[in-house]
């Protein structure tokens, strides 16, 4: 590879290998201008919203003008789409996941669970963020365990056609009592995306829920010490009314839902991966300019060793979700080939991070630095989207044939 194409690499520190090569240059052009914008408007704002705990919201719309998210096709290039939330998290894990709850999340929930008629209608109004959802599973008392333990429930009310409230053939309704937490990007969305357990046949259906309908409570989770400019809610509903209309009709098991977080653990691996950039750029720039002992920081063997760790663990990923994307692309989705790659992301992003702020010393807790953000803002990415555990079993299952999940 010649030194001009190197010098034009948009990855030229992180991407050891030139992952980036398989892209079009029309689609480094465009991860060029994320980069831009994020860079004059996005990075200068971060450390004070970070600290506030609030998330910037004079930056959803530019965001969202830059037509980040082209309506889904399965055609479609998946390692340019990962590479942008690759760009978005080495930014900044709130704005990566707070992109993803609407391109990845949401967007899945109506690919998979909506039929024909429903993705005609809502998928045009998701693609261009004029409906914003949200993808609400989790619960209080269920993280880990939400397959079997999902406690919300639905209800079905039969009704009369064109009875106030009822849109479904016969007019009937679905009244849904319950709580979920955890729900990042609920407080501005228009729906969220609720997972109830029928009363009647015991399996798992899901709806969209207006935020404001009568009985929908929201409360903004306080102390967090990670994601701190995501907002995430504690959501509580009483007797919430929606119609058969707004039910998600290709849901009707845990099965199906399972089918949702296999096609968006890459996402995931894709905001590990980049946070892990994030984390190894900063603490770079950072050693090369830091003068201890009357010469750079960055030439000292200790801190070499870890740069080249670091660098490892970012190859490693990428070289994982690069392949996934690409096997996904092919039609290919296996659940133990998602969790592997969320899993050893996770894994190594703890390590990458941890290392990141070791070698800027003091300075590495303070968000001057940036890599105290990553630092923390890693832990909550390495939960969720199923625990390092959760994901060890599935991998676990495919290799032996045995479940050793907890019956």
């Amino acid at each position: 590879m010649s030194t001009t194409v190197l010098d034009q690499r948009l990855y030229s520190a992180a991407d050891w290998y030139d992952a980036e090569a398989l892209l079009t240059a029309e689609e480094r052009a465009v991860l060029a201008q994320i980069r831009n914008f994020l860079d004059a408007e996005a990075k200068p704002l971060l450390a004070e919203y970070w600290e506030r705990g609030e998330f910037p919201e004079q930056l959803a719309k530019p965001l969202i003008d830059l037509d980040l998210m082209e309506p889904f096709d399965e055609a479609a290039r998946g390692l340019y789409q990962g590479f942008r939330i690759f760009e978005l998290a080495r930014t900044d894990a709130s704005l990566a996941t707070w992109y993803t709850a609407q391109a990845g999340l949401f967007r899945t929930a109506i690919r998979v669970g909506a039929s024909e008629e429903q993705q005609r209608e809502w998928m045009p109004r998701v693609v261009d963020f004029s409906l914003k959802g949200v993808f609400s599973l989790t619960e209080p008392e269920h993280g880990s365990d939400i397959a079997g333990g999902l406690s919300t429930t639905a209800r079905y009310e039969a009704g009369v056609a064109g009875e106030a409230g009822g849109t479904g053939a016969d007019g009937g309704t679905w009244v849904l009592d319950g709580a979920k937490r955890w729900i990042g990007g609920a407080s501005t969305a228009d729906v969220l995306c609720v997972f109830a357990r029928d009363v009647a046949d015991g399996q798992v259906k899901a709806f969209l829920v207006d935020r404001q309908a009568a009985g929908v409570r929201l409360e903004k989770i306080h102390g967090k010490t990670s994601l701190r400019m995501m907002q995430n809610a504690h959501i509580t509903m009483e007797g919430v009314r929606v119609p058969e209309a707004m039910r998600l009709h290709n849901v009707n098991s845990f099965k199906d839902v399972a089918a949702m977080l296999r096609a968006m653990r890459s996402d995931v691996a894709w905001i590990a991966t980049g946070i892990q950039a994030g984390a190894f750029e900063a603490a770079l720039a950072y050693v090369k300019e830091r003068q201890q002992f009357g010469r750079s920081l960055g030439s000292f063997q200790l801190i070499q060793e870890k740069l080249a760790r670091m660098l490892g663990n970012i190859t490693a990923s990428l070289s994982l979700v690069v392949r996934l994307t690409e096997q996904q692309g092919w039609g290919i989705y296996r659940d133990q080939d998602s969790a592997l790659a969320k899993m050893q992301t996770s894994l190594m992003m703890r390590e990458t991070v941890a290392l990141a702020r070791e070698v800027v010393g003091g300075n590495g807790i303070t968000l001057a630095a940036d890599v105290a953000r990553f630092h923390a803002d890693a832990e909550a990415v390495y939960s969720y989207e199923g625990t390092h555990e959760i994901n060890a079993l599935i991998i676990g299952r495919a290799l032996t044939g045995d479940s050793a999940f907890t019956r």
